[in-house]
């Protein structure tokens, strides 16, 4: 019971547009209509400019974060990984906009976060590390998430190993696009760093 509980207020949650919300509401644009068309953190960057960008990534991690935390909070049996992956899968197909979302990459970082700060940093660390030398945000998406399975096998964490190996394909499945224009050399490189 408390994880069909938890896990619907996790997918609504991980359901909360924030990229549309902060399109319309601050800038009066439909962030879905210009760019990739994606509910994400990188096209809010690329349509609205860094300060949007930054808003709506730490908004979507922080979903992630919440979501986990629920059984925390509510000192619940409910594994806060598993919770996680509701909310991620919110994201990436949300109810509150046609089931059209991001690429989950933010959300899953919050839902690390909430159950291990220290692989949050590592893949932090890796992300812009592997963005600094790329200028692809897909590139260092993907393999941040290859990084972080790795690093959990260290931590000797097994349930985070399975539940970033999900997460990680998650990232993949959605960014199989980004991969095919990369290997075409027309996938887009960031200008701000």
């Amino acid at each position: 019971m408390e994880y069909i509980l938890f896990g619907i207020i996790a997918y609504f949650l991980g359901s909360i547009p924030s990229a549309l919300l902060v399109g319309k509401i601050g800038y009066g644009i439909d962030v879905r209509e210009h760019g990739s068309g994606n509910l994400g953190g990188t096209n809010t960057f690329r349509v609205l400019g860094v300060k949007a960008g930054l808003i709506v990534t730490i908004a979507d991690i922080l979903k992630g974060t919440l979501a986990a935390l629920l059984p925390v909070v509510f000192q619940a049996a409910a594994d806060p990984l598993i919770i996680g992956i509701f909310a991620v899968v919110g994201h990436m197909y949300p109810v509150f906009a046609r089931f059209k979302g991001g690429k989950a990459v933010a959300t899953s970082g919050g839902v690390i976060l909430a159950v291990s700060p220290l692989l949050f940093v590592i893949i932090f660390l890796t992300f812009f590390a592997v963005l600094k030398i790329s200028k692809y945000v897909s590139l260092s998406s993907m393999v941040t998430g290859i990084v972080a399975i790795i690093a959990s096998v260290f931590l000797q964490h097994k349930g985070l190993m399975v539940v970033i190996s999900i997460l990680t394909m998650f990232v993949i499945y959605r960014h199989r696009a980004n991969i095919k224009r990369i290997i075409d050399k027309t996938e887009p490189k960031i200008k701000w760093m």
